[in-house]
C-alpha cells in the first residue's frame, strides 16, 4: 500500500479529482495549504506599495491506495495537474504499513 501526497494548484483540484475517480480512487483528503518551491513567491503592488508574497496558495491531496493502483493514480495526478508552468506542484509517494477502518476494524487493503 502507498500513501500518495500531491501538492497542486488550487484551480486544478476538480480535474485531478475526476481523473482519480476514473482510475478507481474512492477517497481522498484535501487540505488548503500555502508554500513555495522554486517559484519563491512573487511581488505585488497594492495601493501603491510593493510587497512580496512568499507563500502561494496550494492544495494538498492525500490518498491511500493499493500498490496496483498507485502507478495509475500518479499518472492521473500528473496528467491532470500539469499546466507546463512553474509551480505545478509535487507528488510524494510513501510506503503505508497499515490502514485500519475505524467503523469495522478492517485492516490492510480491505480498509482502503
Amino acid at each position: 500500500m502507498k500513501l500518495i501526497t500531491a501538492i497542486i494548484k488550487p484551480f486544478k483540484l476538480e480535474e485531478v479529482k475526476s481523473a482519480l475517480a476514473e482510475v478507481g480512487v474512492e477517497g481522498m483528503t484535501v487540505t488548503e495549504v500555502k508554500g513555495f518551491g522554486r517559484q519563491k513567491g512573487h511581488t505585488e503592488i497594492y495601493r501603491g506599495s510593493e510587497y512580496t508574497v512568499d507563500f502561494l496558495p496550494k492544495v494538498k491531496i492525500e490518498i491511500a491506495v493499493t500498490d496496483e493502483v498507485a502507478g495509475k493514480a500518479i499518472d492521473a495526478i500528473t496528467a491532470s495537474a500539469r499546466t507546463g508552468k512553474i509551480g505545478d506542484g509535487k507528488i510524494f509517494v510513501l510506503p503505508l504499513d497499515q490502514v485500519i477502518r475505524i467503523r469495522t476494524d478492517e485492516s490492510g487493503e480491505a480498509a482502503i
